[in-house]
This record gives C-alpha cells, sequence and structure tokens, in this order.
C-alpha cells in the first residue's frame, strides 16, 4: 500500500535535519582553544596572529558588542583518520539565522594566509594534515551584535559603540576535529534536493508519487545508528528518481554565486571592509574546488577595500578574475541609492567604478547591478546607456506593497526615451539558495514565461555577506536536468542577458521611473545624511568648475587627486542604506564627520583656485561676486565672477496684525500666527493662496510604520495629523521671523524675498527632539491640476496626484531632486528645497473647487536602527515661487543651491557659455584621463528639442559619451559649437587640448597656447 505523502515527508524531513546532517561529521575529537581580545578598532593580521593568547574552553562567553576576538585553535589529526579527509569544526555561539547579521570569523593559518570564512552556513574548515599531525589555525571573530533577529524593528542602543553595553554576546558552542562523510553529505543533498521538489509539485503528479516512493525506499535502507555505513544504500535507491531529466519546455535558470554586502547598514564601514575579506574568501576557495561555479561581486569599493586592506585576499579574486571565474559585475563605485543622488553623482558612480574595474583587472562590466537600491529614477536609462552599459538588474521591485511589477524581462524607457534591457528575477531575491520552493516562485511567477525560457538567480547570503556554500552547490548539481524542476545552471550575468536578448527580441516596455511602494521615508530620515550629499555635490560642482577654469586661464595645476578622493568618499556615502538614512547610529554619525572633512576640504579646493584666479578676500579690493550656478544671479552670468547689480528692493513690515514682504515681484502676508494667508504674483495679479486656507502650516503626524521604521512611511501616517500654530511672529531687518515650540522641539524660521525678489526663502532652523513623529510643512495653492511636476538627474517626471488607480494611491509620498511644480496652464507654483527629498501633494475640495494641498516633509524620528534619528539641530531652506513653470522653477533652485558669494579682486569670465536657456550647463571639468582636455556636460531641461550654443575655449571639439570616451566632432563656428538635443537629452564634450596633461612631474604649470 502506498505511503502517506504527508507522513513521508514528514519522515524525511525529520531524518534530513536530525540525522544525517549531524551525521557528515563524525569521530568528533577536541580541540584546545586560546583567545586574545581586541577592544576598539580592528587590529593587524600580523598583530592578531601574534597574540597573546589565554586559554579558554567551550562554553566560555566571549565578545562584548563590535569586539574582536582572536582564537588559536590547536590539536593533532587522530590516528582514527587516517586516509579520510578531515574538517575543524568551529561553533562560535551561532544561532540558526542567515549569515551576516551575528558572529563570524575568517580563519587564517600561522602564516598569515586566509583559508575561508565562519557563519552559521558554514561551520568547517579544511584540515589539510595526515593522521598524528599537529593542528593549528587562527579564527578573527567579530562580536557583531544581533541587530535584526528575533524582535526585527524594537529600538536597540546596541548600533553605536558607545552604548554598545559591555556584556558578552556569544558562547563558544563548538571546536572539534571531525571527519568528513562524503557520502552522508551526498545522501543528505539527494534527500533534500528531492524533498524539496516533492513539497511543490501537484499532489496528483505521477513525479512526486515516485519520488516519496523512493524516498521511503531510501529511509528503510539508512540504518540511523550507522548512517554513514549504510548511506551509499540509500543513495542507490534514490538513484533513479534523481536521473529522469526535465522536460523539455523546463525553464532555465541562470544561477550566478552572490552575495549582496551592503557597504554599511546594520554595522560600520569597518565591519564592511572584513565582511567583504570573509565572503571573497570563502568564495574563491568554493571556486577552487567547483569548476563550473560562478562567483558576481559589484561594488568597485568593496574590491578596493580588499586590495588595500587584506592585499592576500585580493590576489586570490584578482586570478580568479583573470580565470573568468570571478565576476566583477555593476561597473559602480557602489550600489548607490537611485533617486537621491544628483545627475553627476550617477555618471561618476559609473566613471569612477568603471575605471577602477579597467586599472585593476582590464576589464569593464556591461550591465548596471543594483539588486536592493530603494526605487529608481527615470532618468536612469540615458545615464546607463550613455556610459556604455547594455543591461539593467534589479529585484527590488517585487518589494512593492501595493501593486505586482507586470514584468520581469523587458526595455526600461527612460524620460529622454533611452532604453535599456532589464531583468527582475522572478525569484523575488538577491540571496537565492536553489531550494525547491525559490524555484517553483521562480517558474510561476516568470511573467514572460510564454515566449522566454531564462531567469537568473544571484545565489548566496547576501545582506551581511557570506555567498554560495557548498550546499548550494551540491543542489545545483542536481538541478541541472531533474524531472519536475527548471534546468539550473551556472552562468555569468553577461551571458545570461545575451541569451534572454536572444530569445525576446520583442520584449515588452515600461515608460518612466521604476517608483517603489515601500521605503517612502528613506526620502526623508536621517536629514543630516541629505544636507550632507546636497552641499557636498554642490562644492564638488563648484570645485570643478573653478579648477578647470583656473587651468585653462592660469595654468593652475588641477587638483585631480583631491577632487578623485572627495568623489570616491562622496560616491561611497551615497551607498543605498547610508544617504537613504537606514543604517545603524555609527554608520550616521560617521558620516556626518566624513561630510563636515570633505566640505573643508572642497572649500579649500574652491579658494585656491578663485587665488589663481586673481579672486579672494582682501580688505579693500574692489568686491566681485562669485556665481558657481548654472545660472546668472544678479547680473553675473552662470559660473563667472563678475561686479553684478544690486538685491532686488525687498522690504518686510507689519501691517496692523500681519506682517508683508514685498518686491516688485511678489507680496507676501503672513499672519499673526505665523502662517502664510496671501502670495501674490504682481505680473499677473493672481494670488496663489486659496481664501480661508493657508501656507507655512507645520503639521505633525504620529509616525509607526508597521515594520522597518527607518525605511517606511505608511499611509496610516495621515490618520492623526496635529495642526501646528500660535508661534511669535516678528520683523527682522528685511525678514519675518516665526518661532514655534511643539513638543520637545522648537522651530525658529526666518522668512525672505531672494536676491531676485521673486522667491520666498523659508530658512527652518529646528532643534527636533520627538519620538515617531512627522514633520510637514503645508502649503494650499489655488491651482487647478491633476499631476506634479517633479524635478529629478536631467530632467523632471510628472507624476498623477489622483487616485484613479492603486498606482496612483500607492504614490501617497513622493522624491524630488530640487523642485516640484503644481501648475495649470499659464500660471504654477514651485516648491524648492535645499536639501530635503521628500514631499506630497494632494488634491482637495475647497469652497466648491478644487485646491492643491502640497506639503513639504521636514523630519521624521523612527527608532530602529537608530534611536537617536535626527535628534537635534537640522536646518534646510525652502522656497516657494509663484507665477513659474519648470524652467522657472529649474532656475529658482539653482539658485537656492548655488549662491553667489562675495569676494575680492578680478572679474572671471565664463569658460563655458550656453545660449540657450533650457540647455543647462551641469559639470565643466577636466578630462578623467588627464590629457588636459576640457570636458563640458549639458542636458535639455524643459522636456522639448533644443538648440543649443556653447561659446567654448579655443580647441578641436568632440562629443563624448558619458565617460568621456570620444566620438564624432562638433562643428564650431566662431567659437561657438552647435548641437541639437532631444528632450531632456545628455550631452558631454571634450574640448582638446587646452592644458598639458600630467606628466611624471605632475600637472604643468604652464597654459597651452
Amino acid at each position: 500500500m502506498p505511503a502517506d505523502p504527508a507522513l513521508t515527508i514528514g519522515r524525511a524531513t525529520r531524518v534530513l535535519h536530525e540525522r544525517l546532517r549531524p551525521a557528515i561529521d563524525s569521530d568528533p575529537h577536541p580541540l584546545q582553544l586560546a583567545a586574545h581580545t581586541v577592544g576598539g578598532e580592528p587590529i593587524r593580521v600580523a598583530a592578531g596572529l601574534a597574540g597573546p593568547f589565554d586559554p579558554v574552553a567551550v562554553g566560555t562567553r566571549w565578545g562584548r558588542a563590535w569586539d574582536t576576538t582572536w582564537f588559536r585553535v590547536t590539536g593533532r589529526v587522530p590516528a582514527s583518520a587516517a586516509g579520510r579527509r578531515v574538517e575543524a569544526v568551529i561553533d562560535l555561539g551561532f544561532d540558526d539565522s542567515m549569515p551576516g547579521f551575528q558572529c563570524e570569523g575568517l580563519v587564517y593559518r600561522a602564516d598569515g594566509t586566509v583559508v575561508r570564512s565562519l557563519h552559521p552556513r558554514a561551520q568547517w574548515v579544511p584540515i589539510e594534515a595526515d593522521a598524528g599531525d599537529p593542528i593549528e589555525f587562527f579564527i578573527e571573530a567579530a562580536a557583531n551584535p544581533v541587530l535584526l533577529g528575533e524582535h526585527p524593528f524594537r529600538p536597540t542602543a546596541q548600533g553605536e559603540w558607545d552604548t554598545a553595553g559591555d556584556e558578552p554576546l556569544y558562547r563558544l558552542a563548538r571546536a572539534e576535529v571531525c571527519v568528513f562523510e562524503a557520502e552522508v553529505f551526498e545522501l543528505a543533498g539527494d534527500v533534500e534536493v528531492l524533498l524539496q521538489l516533492a513539497v511543490e509539485l501537484p499532489d496528483a503528479s505521477t513525479r512526486r508519487a515516485r519520488i516519496l516512493h523512493a524516498l521511503d525506499e531510501a529511509l528503510d535502507r539508512i540504518d540511523l545508528q550507522d548512517v554513514a555505513g549504510t548511506a551509499g544504500a540509500g543513495r542507490a535507491a534514490l538513484a533513479d528518481v534523481l536521473a529522469a531529466p526535465a522536460d523539455a519546455s523546463a525553464q532555465r535558470i541562470a544561477a550566478v554565486g552572490h552575495a549582496h554586502i551592503d557597504s554599511a547598514w546594520l554595522w560600520p564601514l569597518r565591519e564592511t571592509v572584513r565582511k567583504v575579506a570573509r565572503t571573497a574568501a570563502s568564495q574563491t576557495r568554493l571556486l577552487d574546488e567547483h569548476p563550473e561555479f560562478i562567483y558576481a561581486m559589484s561594488s568597485a569599493q568593496q574590491y578596493a577595500w580588499l586590495r588595500d586592506e587584506r592585499p592576500e585576499v585580493f590576489a586570490r579574486v584578482k586570478q580568479a578574475v583573470a580565470d573568468g571565474r570571478f565576476v566583477p559585475v555593476g561597473g559602480m563605485w557602489v550600489e548607490s541609492d537611485a533617486v537621491l543622488p544628483g545627475g553627476e553623482s550617477l555618471i561618476r558612480q559609473i566613471a569612477y567604478g568603471q575605471r577602477f574595474f579597467r586599472e585593476e583587472f582590464d576589464i569593464e562590466c556591461r550591465g548596471a547591478w543594483l539588486p536592493d537600491s530603494f526605487g529608481y529614477s527615470g532618468a536612469l536609462p540615458q545615464i546607463l546607456a550613455g556610459a556604455g552599459f547594455e543591461w539593467f538588474l534589479t529585484q527590488k521591485m517585487s518589494w512593492n506593497q501595493t501593486n505586482r511589477f507586470p514584468h520581469h524581462t523587458f526595455w526600461w524607457e527612460g524620460i529622454d526615451g533611452t532604453r535599456i534591457f532589464t531583468h527582475f528575477p522572478p525569484m523575488d531575491t538577491y540571496s537565492a539558495e536553489l531550494t525547491g520552493a525559490e524555484l517553483a516562485r521562480a517558474v510561476r511567477q516568470f511573467t514572460e514565461r510564454a515566449v522566454a525560457s531564462w531567469s537568473l538567480a544571484p545565489t548566496g547570503f547576501g545582506d551581511g555577506g557570506g555567498g554560495a556554500t557548498r550546499e548550494m552547490l551540491a543542489r545545483a548539481q542536481r538541478l541541472a536536468d531533474l524531472e519536475g524542476s527548471p534546468r539550473v545552471q551556472w552562468m555569468r550575468p553577461d551571458d545570461f542577458f545575451a541569451r534572454a536578448k536572444a530569445e525576446l527580441p520583442d520584449p515588452p516596455v515600461w515608460r518612466g521611473e521604476l517608483y517603489l511602494e515601500l521605503h517612502r521615508g528613506t526620502y526623508t530620515s536621517q536629514h543630516a545624511m541629505k544636507a550632507g550629499n546636497r552641499l557636498a555635490e554642490a562644492l564638488l560642482r563648484a570645485a570643478e568648475l573653478w579648477s578647470a577654469t583656473a587651468a585653462v586661464r592660469a595654468g593652475h595645476p588641477y587638483p585631480y587627486d583631491a577632487l578623485d578622493a572627495v568623489w570616491r568618499e562622496v560616491l561611497l556615502l551615497q551607498f543605498h542604506d547610508i544617504v537613504p538614512g537606514s543604517s545603524i547610529a555609527w554608520v550616521h554619525r560617521e558620516a556626518r564627520e566624513r561630510y563636515g572633512r570633505l566640505a573643508a576640504a572642497l572649500r579649500e579646493l574652491i579658494a585656491a583656485a578663485l587665488a589663481a584666479l586673481g579672486v579672494g578676500s582682501e580688505a579693500g579690493a574692489r568686491q566681485v561676486l562669485v556665481n558657481p550656478a548654472a545660472v546668472a544671479q544678479c547680473g553675473v552670468p552662470a559660473g563667472s565672477v563678475g561686479v553684478g547689480h544690486a538685491a532686488a528692493s525687498r522690504s518686510a513690515r507689519s501691517e496692523g496684525a500681519s506682517f508683508v514682504l514685498e518686491s516688485d515681484a511678489v507680496r507676501v502676508v503672513v499672519d499673526a500666527s505665523g502662517h502664510v494667508v496671501s502670495t501674490v504674483d504682481r505680473a499677473t495679479g493672481r494670488e496663489a493662496i486659496p481664501a480661508g486656507l493657508v501656507g507655512n502650516q507645520l503639521q505633525l503626524h504620529q509616525d509607526l510604520p508597521n515594520k522597518w521604521d527607518a525605511w517606511d512611511v505608511d499611509a496610516h501616517y495621515r490618520g492623526m495629523r496635529t495642526d501646528l500654530g500660535g508661534g511669535e511672529v516678528a520683523i527682522d531687518g528685511d525678514a519675518i521671523v516665526v518661532r514655534t515650540t511643539f513638543g520637545s522641539s522648537r522651530i525658529a524660521q526666518r522668512l525672505t524675498l531672494d536676491d531676485e525678489g521673486r522667491t520666498l526663502i523659508i530658512d527652518n532652523d529646528v532643534d527636533w527632539h520627538e519620538s515617531e513623529k512627522f514633520l510637514k510643512l503645508a502649503f494650499a495653492v489655488d491651482v487647478f491640476t491633476d499631476e506634479v511636476v517633479a524635478e529629478t538627474q536631467f530632467g523632471h517626471h510628472r507624476r498623477p496626484i489622483h487616485q484613479n488607480t492603486s498606482w496612483d494611491t500607492a504614490r501617497f509620498e513622493q522624491h524630488t531632486q530640487r523642485w516640484f511644480l503644481l501648475e495649470e496652464p499659464g500660471f504654477g507654483v514651485a516648491f524648492l528645497n535645499d536639501c530635503s527629498y521628500g514631499f506630497d501633494a494632494t488634491r482637495i475640495p475647497h469652497d466648491g473647487r478644487i485646491v492643491q494641498l502640497a506639503r513639504f516633509s521636514m523630519l521624521r524620528a523612527p527608532r530602529y536602527p537608530d534611536p537617536r534619528t535626527d535628534q537635534g539641530a537640522q536646518r534646510m531652506r525652502f522656497g516657494l515661487v509663484v507665477g513659474t513653470d519648470a524652467a522657472g522653477a529649474t532656475e529658482a533652485a539653482s539658485r537656492l543651491t548655488a549662491p553667489v558669494q562675495v569676494a575680492s579682486g578680478a572679474e572671471v569670465a565664463p569658460l563655458v557659455v550656453s545660449a540657450n536657456p533650457a540647455v543647462i550647463v551641469s559639470a565643466v571639468k577636466l578630462a578623467d584621463d588627464r590629457s588636459g582636455d576640457l570636458v563640458v556636460r549639458v542636458y535639455e531641461s524643459r522636456g522639448g528639442r533644443a538648440a543649443a550654443s556653447l561659446t567654448l575655449p579655443a580647441g578641436e571639439v568632440v562629443r563624448a559619451d558619458l565617460l568621456e570616451r570620444p566620438g564624432e566632432t562638433v562643428p564650431v563656428r566662431d567659437g561657438v559649437a552647435r548641437l541639437t538635443l532631444r528632450p531632456f537629452e545628455i550631452a558631454t564634450l571634450r574640448v582638446r587640448p587646452l592644458c598639458s596633461p600630467v606628466t611624471d612631474r605632475g600637472v604643468a604649470s604652464t597654459r597651452l597656447p
């Protein structure tokens, strides 16, 4: 009589976990342990190996949070192991959760060479010795605390060094030398794969019945008191069902070993260096032992850490890269956030990443690899294709809360019409283990399965590192051609994408941004990250502009090395758990410190370049205005130094119970509570604030998402709101000052009109001491529209703000770069920010008509993973421009984020002039290849075709790609280069030669004729 399937599955499951896996290691003999604990920062390997070591026993507690303990492990290979494979089994006190989120170890030989890592799913160390030989190896063990464990998202003090506590976190659980029973390991692999497959097959399937029958037969042949002795018999009973080939129509899974390693998250940057070393050491060992295995790793920064901090591991990686087995992917410096960094930053992520891979490995990556970033800008397809990428991969869109993304293999079309071939692994993970459930999910969910066969499976433990294991490789071996399962084959990502593109010549198309319906709080959390990033980007643009101008005009040495160092640091801080504000307190404290140092270094570079141009701060010299912006300010052209004109006439005064700001362009009225009750555009006479409603309304919400505190803003936050009012209002010169106290916090707002007299500036100084609250600044505006226009890199998005569909409703919190705009034909209101990315816009009924409510997202106060998020002083500036459009918003935002600076000395004409205001100059620099060529990047900013006329220094002009590789010649007449740009098109020009190239002696100090 056939066995009950449930009984067979239950029996096989218990035997696998309780008998087979424990029997893989036999004949255990204890090893001796000695320890040396290092408080504070990790030490060099040589120092760790030197000790001193004190004896410890299994059962000893070790490791305060973030400490390192070096263990020396000694013993002898037992005589009973003669002629057999021997392994040490070390349990540092692991729990059964994923690797990367608890203690970890890296094993060294006595001579300092790396063996492999230790983690919960790989506790074995190969012993290359004969019976009776001594055993000695060392473990660099990191006591990283469990911050995402049994009770995730609860506030923890362990995310910062000074609050983590002094109690040891772990207890040594095992240290033995054992015989590795290879046949038992193989039997366990057989049973596991068949068991997982049987669970996924239909109940009435003949294949399922035969697998369960074979499992029963195999289990009957295994003596549970002598598993090693009977494993062969058990395997023989499974041989036929394992030999049955897959169906001809079976889906194909291209597996690639991978460990998505967050460059910082629930651990500091310094720990990531060690995570990368641990993972790379284990993966290169697997490559040596399994010739079919392929491993891929992204992030040039992580390779650079290996090169600089763990050269012995890097040497192994470099050889494996040369062999084509260890595959660099992604071509970026880090896996950055893809909505918050500016356009130049995204280009430099690729430029610095690809440069590293060229210099170290003589390769370039062909695709972008961003599996875990929190949404993807519609500007990205043009940036990726313009840098030479052929494909793009992510899986993050599978995290959507509301809507299932409709494609897995498709063309992604950006805001300018550029398309890039894109794949989302239908397994919905970047950390596949090749389980039966994952394979079944991939087959079931693959939306293009009717016309395509191939999907990708990044395979290995990730986030905190770990990578693939020998158990995963054993599964892949059995799944290569197995009836009832998709076929699994190790494959390089480039080869997968070539096959996917070949079999799907006419894929579906997704147009515009990839908005992630989750993690919306990352547009706002950890405001200092946003402010630091925006300032660094602005100062970098200015430093390159003035340094290039000084190199061309004055022969000033261009600071290549200094700029490179700053760029790499800024790019690192744009990692998708740093600038979004979703890391532990330690990470954000260090980032704040780094941003401070970067700003100081950039200001020094700017001052040196301006001094070379005769611009400084000498007392008594003629006053000039330095304009680093991409638009004219105060009569000074973009990118120049000049005398300019006085600021527009502006005034601030009280009128009865109200307060008025006024210029020739605009009139703003503030009531006695600090609310803006009127904003009139004088040119049209149009009032922007609906009668009976207000602007500058501070609103405080309760903010406790269901999980992912620092990441998420859930829609239910809107259900509880407090309108703050009753602030103290006063006149201070040409400004209105509003002071408001609420909860444990205070805010001082300084309302002024900008130098052009067009923009209402709201300068906010906040002393923030709230918990699990969300602060918004609201403006009701009398504009009729059903969409919002929001700036993105090199252009803008248009998003519906009605709720016709679930896709529209899900965008209840949005992101922008420097501005968003609510506009009806002939009149619009723009909202500017200098360092804040989140906002929302809603259509509301009022007085029988529809008006808009626009709100800046100011501050949040999540408690996980940093319980002190944003506590203390924060500053942000907002702007309101009435009677404008996207072009005006772009100009006003440029002035807000790159204001003129007062200096003294000479005037400096702009190096580059764009005659068409729609064509924005986004970068002026010298070429990365140090040839002395001038590089100028421009883009069409308004969404229409544009004739670009660019006045450039004399020299041959060629068009280049985003990595500055030269292409076709651009015609120049009377010093003006002319080209036509598509809507939102980016163009990069090289002008050559302008400066002496870098030589062995550095940059030449004289200008070429």
